[in-house]
């Protein structure tokens, strides 16, 4: 489960995102939008954000005008280090800032933050992966004891964990970055298609897998609204809805995203089916309680 401070993190990382985009922010909808008080809202604004070069008018809050899509380094690293951020990037270099923010530039990544898991250790290939996707060169990698070469496109965080698509033998693939070992980034380069760049921008992970698994969970208050308004699942479907619970039914490729949804909302989350996965998550959290 997340902890108070990853929260905070996210909220930030999301609120900075939009301001560097130009959106007008108003307290009540952001409230509104993170489930949290208008209070802690203006605190984000008046104590945590006040790096940023604001305009505050009639309650709406703006990047100023020159700042628009062009945060100085300075902005951003002053809000990690606040916000702690830090650990959702495993390296926070002036370049990467740059790559991230660069709404001119196809942007190595496509982030959908809910959590994160830490990478630090990894910020050398995190860094090499960076700079193989801008610069279009090939890469070959070890990936559950196979090599592998690659065409890598993005970067994806998706629901707390980071994926590399790529081309593979002109098949469009994903892969769990924490799984690649032994990267390496080639000489030989490729041409990017910007139809695969549409194509990873507009969907989700489960669209570039193999084989997907169908899984229905059965969410309680207070969490039912939470998933109605962010659509938290991919492609989501709604079983069955009461005032009490809703049903809902997704098709998921990735077992560990899976469980880490689960797991942030236990106890108002239980997996319905399969059955297997159930267990799964029941033998997670038995060894959890076993370490405590």
């Amino acid at each position: 489960m997340p902890t108070s401070h990853d929260k905070i993190a996210m909220r930030l990382a999301q609120i900075i995102t939009k301001l560097n985009d130009g959106e007008e922010l108003d307290l009540k909808d952001l409230a509104r939008e993170f489930n949290v008080s208008i209070r802690t809202i203006q605190r984000d604004f008046n104590d945590r954000l006040t790096s940023l070069p604001l305009d505050k008018t009639s309650g709406i809050y703006k990047l100023e005008e020159h700042s628009l899509g062009k945060l100085s380094y300075k902005d951003i690293k002053n809000f990690a280090a606040v916000s702690g951020i830090l650990n959702l990037y495993p390296q926070l270099s002036n370049e990467f800032i740059s790559s991230l923010l660069n709404k001119g530039a196809n942007t190595p990544y496509k982030i959908n933050i809910n959590t994160y898991e830490e990478l630090q250790a990894r910020d050398k290939d995190f860094e090499k992966l960076n700079d193989a996707i801008l610069n279009h060169n090939v890469i070959t990698f070890t990936y559950s004891d196979k090599k592998r070469e690659l065409n890598p496109y993005k970067l994806i965080n998706n629901n707390g964990i980071w994926y590399l698509a790529g081309t593979e033998e002109e098949d469009l693939k994903m892969y769990a970055f924490s799984k690649i070992q032994k990267l390496k980034v080639l000489n030989k380069t490729f041409s990017s298609k910007e139809e695969l760049v549409q194509k990873i921008e507009t969907n989700n992970a489960n669209w570039f897998a193999q084989k997907v698994t169908e899984v229905t969970l059965e969410i309680k208050k207070p969490l039912i609204e939470f998933f109605l308004r962010r659509k938290i699942l991919p492609n989501q479907k709604i079983v069955k809805q009461s005032e009490e619970k809703l049903v809902l039914s997704t098709n998921v490729a990735y077992e560990e995203e899976m469980l880490g949804v689960v797991k942030r909302g236990i106890p108002h989350i239980k997996i319905l089916k399969p059955k297997d996965l159930n267990d799964k998550l029941k033998a997670l959290l038995k060894a959890y309680i076993q370490n405590i």
